[in-house]
């Protein structure tokens, strides 16, 4: 069964930072493409970045183009997703996905 449990999520204000992971178990972590998505309040999911299994391609969301960027250790099965220059507008739930499933998202809110 596919496990993925993301967490790091938390209140900061515009401009700052944080630093999500997502911890996976229930398969082979380290042969499986990564992706974040996000759902803000009342809204759709909406993709955020794409990572390869062994990490050499990344892709990301215009939103998230210079402010993101997402790695993974494939040793510890974790996936990560380092956020800088956060806004208001970032304000969502964040969920790792493994072709499409979804796990347990963590809160971002972006807030002064």
């Amino acid at each position: 069964e596919v496990q993925l449990q993301a967490s790091g999520g938390g209140l900061v204000q515009p401009g700052g930072s944080l630093r999500l992971s997502c911890e996976a178990s229930g398969f082979t972590f380290s042969t499986s493409p990564m992706t974040w998505v996000r759902q803000a309040s009342g809204k759709d999911v909406e993709w955020v970045s794409y990572i390869s299994s062994r990490g050499g391609s990344t892709r990301y969301a215009s939103f998230a183009q210079g402010r993101f960027t997402v790695s993974r250790d494939n040793t510890k099965n974790t996936l990560y997703l380092q956020m800088s220059n956060l806004r208001p507008e970032d304000t969502a739930v964040y969920y790792c996905a493994k072709e499409g499933t979804r796990g347990q998202g963590t809160q971002v809110t972006v807030s002064s």
